[in-house]
């Protein structure tokens, strides 16, 4: 039976995503191509594996037969390949996940020195959030994460390292001038427009756990996927915005506002999967952090 790898990598990454632009960003081919290989695919076998409609994609049951064959034996090509780019110390290939957020802000400087220290080994940094980036993880996507920690979904994930601790702060510019130097309560502080990420996320998740604790509801004005675009419009004044303390600079017209009870501090963590085997690039970019 000929057996075409193309036609099986496209078909595990819409079965992954259960999404086929998804697929096509992951396999950097047009979402019009994916389509014709999953067509392809369904006449070579002569089963129908997707169910297609305007709001979602599902596996059929023949689909998802397929799927529990094709996973582990990507999982395991996958990791040949790992195997085969390891080139002694200098080499192989190390596979990341983390947000933009992270990084931009944090991740950024130690992937330079691990570059300028191993040239020949091969970087990719997969752009998710910290809740996807655990399902990558699991799914064997990646061989480690940078994400928010605590983090519900981490559960399953059988090595975490603490990296860096860091805050989360409310900040506004010149038009709320009049909470400068006053210490707010959450009350108060809820009675203004916030700015904060979407529900899919583990900040999210943090910030509402803290209102509710005071026995409130936190119902933001504007709730996006990402922290410089809410960087942006705190400093146009379209409300109060919640980030990471190590996004700020110095000299930016955005004021740091006081609680009367500070947010709960937070870490950045390092997470992999003891079960599974990282290439020797993977374990010298994890050495960077054994002196944090």
């Amino acid at each position: 039976m000929d057996i075409n790898y193309e036609l099986y990598k496209v078909f595990y990454h819409v079965a992954s995503t259960l999404s086929f632009s998804e697929a096509s960003k992951q396999l950097f081919i047009s979402q019009s191509a994916v389509s014709q290989s999953i067509k392809t695919l369904e006449r070579k076998l002569d089963q129908v594996l997707f169910i297609r409609s305007t709001k979602k994609v599902q596996l059929t049951p023949e689909g998802e037969i397929l799927l529990r064959h094709i996973e582990p034996a990507m999982h395991l090509i996958q990791r040949g390949e790992s195997q085969l780019l390891d080139a002694a110390s200098t080499g192989g290939q190390i596979r990341i996940g983390a947000s933009d957020t992270i990084c931009r802000y944090f991740l950024v400087p130690y992937l330079k020195k691990f570059h300028e220290a191993f040239p020949n080994a091969h970087i990719k940094v997969v752009n998710q959030t910290s809740i996807k980036c655990v399902e990558l993880l699991e799914s064997g996507q990646v061989d480690l994460i940078v994400v928010n920690y605590p983090n519900s979904y981490l559960s399953n994930v059988s090595s975490i390292k603490k990296i860096k601790k860091f805050h989360d702060v409310f900040i506004a510019n010149q038009d709320f001038a009049e909470l400068k130097g006053k210490k707010l309560s959450y009350q108060e502080l809820s009675k203004y427009p916030i700015l904060m990420l979407d529900k899919h996320s583990t900040t999210s998740e943090y910030l509402r756990e803290a209102f509710t604790a005071h026995n409130l509801k936190l119902l933001p004005e504007v709730e996006l996927n990402s922290n410089d675009l809410l960087l942006d419009l705190a400093r146009i004044g379209l409300g109060i915005a919640c980030v990471p303390d190590y996004m700020l600079k110095e000299n930016d017209q955005l004021t740091p506002l006081m609680l009367k009870e500070p947010l709960p501090g937070r870490q950045l963590v390092l997470a992999q999967h003891d079960s599974l085997t990282v290439s020797q690039a993977a374990e010298r970019f994890i050495e960077m952090f054994t002196s944090i």
